[in-house]
């Protein structure tokens, strides 16, 4: 493949190294959610109740991401990104061995605190050890991860539920991080480590991790019917965090985040518009099973197995995602790849119990390799235009805005099924899932207006072709 001729073999198994720890932190995000009513039943609860562990585990990663940079930068990428793997999998025996609801949730929140480590260190380790005209490989090869995993965990988890135990979903990371902890202590160099001669922003981190969990949970509260009363008042204490972090992060000498790059006009876009398209990459997952199910009457096996069909279009636009944007620039490419979204988008709103399966897979596998494409587009311009210097902080501000980005498109589907309910109280189930659907393509539509205003050679250290650099 061109991937490995193109790389050394240390960068390449590198980036497969931080893709499998992605993939497997990615999982365990999603793959308990079809095991909560038996997991239920062994804890002696209600399912409804196990949802703090699923909440325990995303907020553990939002409130902890921000000084992953910091203590990258202390102690080097390696010693953090190998304790990062100790501690996710030991938590991860502790909820296979959890006997009760508290014990349970107290694991999720240790494997939130490794998770919070192992994914942006990861990814930052790739960025440091792999030479700019290589970038491309190896963000492809760490972003599927963020797109396969929403989209293989609900059916995983049931299989292993339904044909195993569910404590099989959390034994199985087991021997997957021996593996990758010896794989780390031998691949990723010792010399990465680099002493950070600043002290801890604590002002800083308290103001972001504050504002990041009131954000979080105003925008969960946004999902349910008649919790704007908590909603709004959490939104609007987040708003005014961010605006005093921001002004913190101005006059500090030495802060948590660097705000600067948001100066680099390639990073700033995939930051703002690209968070708006990357809400509604992630949100697809979440809305189309439920439409299957609830708007046309599917079991859960045949909404599974249509979902897979996503999955599909994610693994094989990777194999033509990099010579798509040597041939046409980060530029273009994106707006392809956003427009065909808007428009796939559109077509799932038109989705009913009498569309023909051929039609539906095949607008899926479409849907899906635009995701794919949008995705790892956003993911390598990023980095593309960032000094080394300020490489940690471009990653760090990356992450928690990937995180939240999730959390903002389950929010504005949300938004959308309430005002389709209240708007169309007689249209049925399935109309308001078609709403919900024309929403997200309008949020597609109105983030690729950031994308305009790039410049047509944005990024073209990395999307010229091969030779024209030698």
């Amino acid at each position: 493949m061109d991937f490995f001729r193109r790389f050394s073999s240390a960068s390449a198994l590198i980036a497969l190294l931080v893709a499998g720890a992605f993939f497997m932190e990615n999982l365990d995000a999603t793959v308990i959610n079809t095991a909560l009513p038996a997991m239920a039943v062994s804890f002696g609860v209600q399912p409804v109740d196990l949802n703090i562990g699923i909440t325990a585990y995303l907020l553990t990663l939002t409130l902890l991401i921000p000084a992953s940079g910091w203590l990258a930068d202390r102690l080097g990428c390696r010693r953090v990104f190998m304790a990062s793997i100790v501690v996710f999998t030991l938590a991860s025996l502790l909820c296979a061995l959890s006997h009760s609801l508290w014990q349970f949730a107290l694991a999720r929140v240790l494997q939130g605190v490794g998770g919070a480590m192992m994914v942006p260190v990861g990814r930052l380790a790739v960025l440091r050890n792999t030479p700019k005209p290589d970038l491309m490989q190896a963000i492809a090869m760490i972003t599927w991860p963020g797109l396969v995993a929403p989209v293989l965990g609900p059916p995983l988890g049931g299989f292993i539920t339904t044909y195993a135990s569910w404590h099989w979903i959390f034994l199985l990371n087991l021997p997957l991080g021996i593996v990758a902890l010896a794989l780390a202590w031998w691949l990723i160099p010792p010399q990465d480590d680099v002493a950070a001669p600043s002290r801890f922003d604590w002002p800083g981190f308290l103001l972001c991790a504050s504002s990041c969990l009131l954000l979080m949970s105003g925008l969960e509260q946004v999902g349910g019917p008649g919790r704007w009363s908590l909603a709004l008042p959490c939104l609007l204490a987040a708003a005014l965090l961010l605006a005093a972090l921001w002004r913190h992060c101005q006059r500090s000498h030495a802060p948590l985040l660097d705000l600067s790059i948001l100066r680099i006009p390639t990073y700033r876009t995939t930051i703002a518009g690209g968070s708006l398209l990357r809400a509604a990459i992630n949100t697809t997952p979440f809305l189309l099973p439920l439409m299957f199910q609830l708007g046309m009457g599917m079991d859960a096996f045949r909404a599974g197995l249509l979902l897979l069909i996503l999955f599909a279009g994610n693994l094989g636009m990777k194999v033509v995602t990099s010579g798509t944007l040597r041939r046409f620039g980060f530029r273009s490419t994106l707006l392809l790849s956003g427009v065909s979204l808007v428009v796939l988008t559109l077509l799932l709103a038109t989705f009913g119990p009498g569309t023909p399966w051929p039609w539906m897979v095949l607008v899926l596998l479409l849907s899906g390799m635009a995701r794919s494409m949008t995705f790892t587009t956003l993911s390598t311009l990023a980095f593309v235009d960032v000094p080394a210097a300020q490489m940690s902080h471009a990653n760090t501000l990356f992450n928690m805005l990937l995180r939240m980005a999730y959390g903002l498109g389950i929010a504005i589907a949300a938004i959308g099924l309430r005002l389709a309910e209240s708007w169309l109280p007689q249209a049925g189930a399935l109309a308001h899932y078609h709403f919900a659907f024309v929403v997200l393509a309008g949020l597609t539509l109105l983030a690729l207006w950031d994308v305009w205003q790039l410049p047509g050679t944005a990024g073209q250290l990395l999307s010229q072709q091969p030779e024209a650099r030698h």
